[in-house]
């Protein structure tokens, strides 16, 4: 901070006249004094937007969800503090359930609902202009954004039940009737929606990427749907479950096992993208981790990878019975591929392409009987491909950047904390014959709560507004006061202010004999307790950071959980896992060295309260957070804190005050 200048009565009244005449706009604000008094010279952040050209790409393509009502956000948190927690836990909720209308087990709801879909890119012609095929895609879009919001609308309507005879009803279901469903979030805008359609029509084989932790989340109905089309059938899939060092090998193999069997025409193989990171002595307590493949896992995906290329190469059936079809018949893919090059290609220079050069239209929009007719006769007047492409499609936060820089070992491309990071699909040839496309993270449309999805880390923490909603699914699918070894609010000792300090502080006498019970409010005003943070003025729990840090905690699996597939049997869930710990995989939770570690990060994702920086998308997007009053921790010094603050706050207000740069310039 620059010295400060003193300042007569006469100079200060010049500057309260000139700024009072800057904001009535009698004269033109002062141009902004750079600031000359750092050393050497620094890169402004976002300077390159400044080119308005620029500045128009990345708005295009940031994602556009759905604003929740402020209405809905104050009924969640009331009865976020007033429904209680059912525990013990049941090991049933350990178990993913299948139905598309909620993934609460005990959700009841039969209604027959139109299950959601993908957008298709409309048919086109080599002869219409440009304009006309985006107006066609804007007009179709725009159609299949209204019906989808309809079919949402009607999945969030409460159904009504007629009374149960019963009045011994499970307690469980009662908390689960009484909470409102927050409306499913999924992909909004045109321009990401593009990016895979481009994705698919310049891909031979299909990484879809899911997140072991919960597979069918990351591969809903409408994604299946829209794989099965009749022009996806020269193209092969395979579903690719990540992060398994985090689910574990006995969840990822059932996951495995599963989707091999209700899916028998796909291939699924297992990853994991980063291994701890061995530091010399004096680094700290902090784990480090760096991209890296384990060659049983690479292995393995490249006999997948292999498997799908041979069957490209052979022709299809209908082909086949037909002789002068078959003597013209070329193969899509590149005949020559260098397998044993990708197992060696973890430290090869990574070539990254144009994305707008020889990338050739692999798709063709005909009605549906013409393309069953030439499915395979697209390729004859073409030569044998230069290489082959392969495709990563998934969710956003899904693994997608991380499983690119394991494949070279080297951080080739960035991978966030934050999901959606991605914003353009990008190649990168992982030898001089495979070429890999990145898709950006899109949010599938599925009737899955909005809750779930924040749980697995689909949308970004800082623009979710329901926080006590969120933390109120999770506590009933982990138990988040025991993991945390939190002490409930009402049995914690106040720390009376009493200048007789020589007196011993009362005990509160607790009766013991009955049992507590814990609510999504009770969790985080005990969190922000432990954590010390309060607000600014009020001095309440911040419970808002509290949320934010509990939330990020199990989407980025710091907190480990994982679901088990649906046909598991009670018996395997029992023995599997402790009794009342739902879908938590017991570990040690350090939190404390976490927020340390997020705190002193430069990135964008602090525990902090969010700002509107990267993150942050158009005014459709998610409601920021709501609570309005600063976060405060609390001293653990000396009685005299609060005085330190104080002169501090004093401080400043006078430099303000006396410091003639800090008149606004801008108004």
């Amino acid at each position: 901070m620059p010295r400060r200048k003193p300042a007569s009565g006469k100079q200060r009244k010049a500057q309260l006249q000139q700024k009072r005449a800057i904001i009535r706009g009698d004269i033109d604000p002062l141009p902004a004094k750079q600031d000359t008094h750092r050393k050497g010279k620094r890169a402004q952040v976002g300077q390159s937007t400044r080119n308005p050209a620029v500045a128009e790409s990345v708005r295009r393509l940031q994602s556009s969800f759905v604003k929740l009502p402020s209405e809905f956000l104050e009924e969640t948190k009331r009865l976020a503090a007033n429904l209680p927690l059912h525990r013990p836990i049941s090991s049933e909720v350990a178990r993913w359930n299948e139905s598309v209308s909620s993934q609460d087990p005990d959700d009841t709801d039969k209604r027959e609902i139109e299950q959601l879909t993908c957008p298709k890119r409309p048919k086109w012609r080599y002869e219409m202009t440009k304009t006309e095929v985006e107006k066609n895609e804007e007009g179709l879009f725009k159609k299949w954004l209204d019906r989808s919001d309809e079919i949402v609308a009607e999945w969030c309507e409460p159904e009504i039940r007629e009374p149960a005879d019963d009045d011994e009803a499970d307690l469980n279901e009662q908390i689960l009737e009484q909470m409102p469903k927050a409306p499913t979030s999924f992909e909004r805008n045109l321009e990401v929606w593009r990016q895979l359609w481009r994705v698919t029509e310049i891909s031979q084989i299909l990484l879809i990427l899911l997140d072991s932790r919960c597979p069918l989340l990351h591969y809903p109905p409408s994604l299946a749907s829209y794989l099965s089309a009749p022009h996806f059938a020269r193209k092969r899939t395979i579903l690719v479950l990540t992060k398994v060092d985090i689910s574990g090998p006995a969840r990822a193999d059932a996951w495995a096992h599963y989707l091999t069997t209700k899916y028998p025409g796909l291939r699924v193989v297992q990853v994991e993208s980063y291994v701890e990171k061995h530091v010399g002595e004096g680094s700290g307590a902090r784990r480090m981790y760096e991209p890296y493949l384990p060659s049983a896992f690479r292995q393995t995906l490249v006999d997948a990878l292999k498997e799908a290329h041979t069957e490209l190469l052979e022709p299809p059936e209908r082909i086949r019975d037909a002789p002068d079809k078959l003597a013209a018949w070329k193969p899509p893919v590149r005949r020559e591929i260098d397998w044993g090059a990708l197992l060696d290609a973890r430290w090869s220079s990574v070539v990254k392409a144009n994305p707008n050069r020889d990338i050739p239209s692999t798709e063709h929009h005909q009605p549906v009987d013409e393309q069953l007719d030439q499915l395979s006769e697209d390729y004859e007047d073409e030569a044998d491909p230069d290489f082959l492409t392969v495709g990563l499609i998934g969710q956003p936060n899904v693994g997608k950047s991380s499983l690119l820089n394991a494949l070279f070992g080297t951080q080739k491309v960035r991978a966030s904390k934050t999901p959606g990071k991605t914003k353009h699909f990008q190649t990168l040839f992982w030898s001089s014959e495979v070429r890999l496309v990145d898709c950006p993270g899109l949010v599938m449309p599925s009737l899955a709560p909005m809750e779930t999805q924040v749980l697995s880390g689909i949308l970004p923490i800082s623009r979710v507004s329901a926080v006590p909603l969120c933390v109120y699914h999770a506590s009933l699918l982990l138990p988040l006061e025991r993991l945390f070894a939190l002490v409930h609010p009402s049995t914690a000792i106040a720390q009376a202010d009493d200048k007789r300090t020589w007196r011993e502080p009362r005990v509160r006498e607790i009766n013991k004999e009955k049992a507590l019970v814990w609510t999504a409010m009770d969790i985080l005003t005990a969190f922000a307790l432990k954590k010390g943070w309060l607000t600014a003025k009020a001095g309440r729990p911040d419970i808002s950071r509290a949320g934010n840090m509990i939330l990020r905690m199990l989407a980025e699996g710091k907190i480990r959980w994982a679901f088990w597939p649906p046909d598991t049997p009670l018996s395997q869930l029992q023995s599997q896992q402790d009794s009342d710990t739902g879908i938590w995989i017991p570990h040690s939770v350090d939190e404390d060295n976490y927020f340390a570690l997020v705190n002193d990060s430069s990135e964008d994702e602090r525990i902090v309260k969010p700002s509107d920086s990267d993150e942050s998308d158009d005014g459709d997007s998610e409601i920021p957070d709501s609570s309005e009053e600063t976060t405060f921790v609390a001293p653990t010094g000396s009685r005299f804190g609060s005085l330190m603050f104080a002169n501090e706050e004093s401080d400043e207000e006078d430099e303000e005050e006396s410091d003639p740069d800090n008149i606004p310039h801008d108004v």
